[in-house]
């Protein structure tokens, strides 16, 4: 059977996931733009939402799970470093764009459209990545932050984020196999 909720789409230079959450547009936006809902599946930060404002990062994905779990040893040197990154687009409560490491890693757009019954497609596409590499690092962690914010919607609990994320890596190493092409 195939999932009708997902779609993923990669390559060395762009990825592409789309979720459809069980939740009304305007839910799903405030899990992009509020500090404390943003804290529960990706990062914690302020948000001033205007093109030109800025969107604050901070990585606490130790509080991602539910319960205490190591974080792998290649992480924890990233625990508490917080920054902030540019807002490219803002159309509340449907479109939020913002650059990564200030565009060097490329760009981030989220948009939410709604998909009746009171749910929401939201697709997340992150262009002008430098490589494999990149897709590989940076699909591994859209693709498990994706799957708590669906959990955390749906009122679910998430057992242990950093085995979502191993799975999620190897999903995208599946997907980007070694000497696939690109840049």
């Amino acid at each position: 059977m195939t999932d009708t909720r997902h779609t993923d789409q990669a390559t060395p230079a762009m990825l592409r996931f789309e979720r459809l959450l069980d939740a009304p547009v305007d839910r799903v936006w405030q899990y992009l733009v509020d500090p404390d809902l943003r804290a529960r599946w990706f990062m914690a930060g302020s948000t001033d939402a205007r093109v030109g404002g800025s969107i604050g990062l901070t990585m606490d994905h130790d509080r991602l799970s539910d319960r205490d779990v190591p974080t792998p040893e290649r992480y924890r040197p990233y625990i508490g470093h917080s920054w902030s990154e540019r807002i490219t687009r803002c159309e509340p409560p449907h479109v939020l764009a913002f650059t990564w490491e200030n565009g060097d890693a490329g760009e981030v757009t989220i948009e939410l459209d709604d998909a009746g019954n009171d749910r929401t497609r939201l697709v997340l596409t992150h262009t002008g990545l430098r490589g494999r590499s990149d897709a590989l690092d940076f699909g591994g962690g859209w693709h498990s932050h994706l799957a708590v914010l669906e959990r955390r919607i749906r009122g679910e609990g998430v057992e242990d984020f950093w085995a979502l994320h191993a799975d999620a890596e190897a999903r995208m190493a599946e997907m980007l196999p070694e000497g696939g092409g690109g840049r």
